[in-house]
Formats: C-alpha cells, structure tokens, sequence
C-alpha cells in the first residue's frame, strides 16, 4: 500500500476494499458506520502516524457507501480507459520488518537487487519493507543472515500492473478491479500503489484469467 500524501478517504477505500466481508456487507448497506469507523481508525493511525479524528472516519466510511449507489455511473465513466496492463509470474514477496532490517541496509539491499534483476518493485510501508520479484535463488540469499528469513518469502504469486494516465483519478481502480476480479470468483492478494501506476497480486493461478478479464474490460469501454 502507498502511504506517502494519502488522504483518509483513500485510506478508508484501500482499508475496506482489502477487506472482502466488510467490502460485500457495505456494498449491501449492512454496515454499521461507526462501529466500522473504530475497527479501522488505529490502522489509519498507524499508517498515518498521527491521530485521526473519528467523525471524519466515519464521514470518509459513508461517502464511500454513497459510490455504490453509482455503480453503473461509476462503469459509465470507464475507469480503465485507457489503461495499460502488464502480467508477470514467478513473483515472491518479501517482507521484513523495520526491525528485522537494523542489520542491513535498504540501500544495499536495493543494490544487490540491481546487480540481479531489474524487474522489481520497493515499497517503504510504515513499519516494514516489502519488495516484488522474480522468486530466484540468488534473490533469496541476499537475506541469508536475516533473522526469521524463510518467514519473509511468500511465493506462487503473479502481479498485474496497471498504467493509467495521469489525468484520470487511481483512487476507483482498486475497488472497480477487486469488484470486477469478485465477480469472476478471483481475489486479490494485495495491492499497491507506485507514482505512475497500481500493482495487484494475484495468486499465479488466477493471473492468466484475471488479465484476460481486465484486458475484455479495457477494449469493451475503448
């Protein structure tokens, strides 16, 4: 997840699109606004790192339940027009925690990376590191002498990276392509956001059929 600039709106879609039961019960107007508010304030806070009143939680919680009422509207405005898609197999994500880290440093580590492969991507979450890449041996022994190393790589992933124009807004593709990918019995493993781009994981094998059916939505609204 990007954390750098984002606003509480984008906090709280990003928070509840990741979320699937709290994602269909909100979409079925099930949800509590409140109470969900005081579920997800402390991980805004956290993300954030500063205290978040939770009236404007809950106003950010409502105004994203009002976007529903605007499905159709929402597809309408075709929120992947334009949208340029890239499937890669074979990705591990690595995570590591600020601390597991005190032993090495980012900036190294991001050399050694580029000395393997420049098929990568570095995200600075709020309390650890995470890195995409090619799952290769010779990627895995740059974290040899970390501690709870075999406890960092999760693997048999695929991502799908969506380049979209700078003059359309980002914030609705997470939801809109979780929505579409739910619709077709897939889920996301996560998502991430770089300056030019949004980064989804899938599981590898759901990665041929997701980029199809995101592909068929593209030329659909083209």
């Amino acid at each position: 997840m990007r954390t750098a600039g984002m606003s509480i709106p984008e906090l709280v879609r990003e928070i509840v699109t990741r979320n699937r039961s709290i994602y269909d019960c909100m979409k079925m107007d099930l949800v509590n606004y409140t109470a969900l508010a005081v579920k997800i304030q402390p991980e805004i806070e956290k993300i954030l790192g500063s205290s978040v009143n939770l009236n404007t939680v809950v106003v950010a919680i409502k105004r994203f339940a009002d976007s529903f009422e605007n499905k159709d509207a929402i597809k309408e405005e075709s929120v992947l027009k334009n949208a340029r898609l890239a499937l890669t197999d074979g990705i591990m994500d690595i995570k590591f925690s600020i601390n597991d880290s005190a032993g090495m440093d980012p900036i190294s580590i991001l050399d050694k990376f580029s000395k393997i492969t420049n098929n990568y991507e570095f995200f600075r979450l709020s309390d650890s590191f995470r890195f995409l890449t090619e799952d290769v041996e010779s990627i895995r022994e740059i974290f040899e002498n970390m501690p709870n190393r075999e406890n960092m790589f999760s693997t048999g992933l695929a991502k799908i990276r969506i380049s979209i124009p700078t003059n359309q807004n980002q914030s609705d593709v997470v939801s809109y392509v979780a929505e579409i990918l739910h619709e077709n019995g897939i889920e996301l493993v996560n998502a991430y956001f770089s300056q030019d781009s949004i980064i989804i994981i899938l599981n590898e094998k759901d990665a041929s059929r997701a980029y199809e059916i995101l592909r068929s939505d593209i030329v659909r609204i083209e």
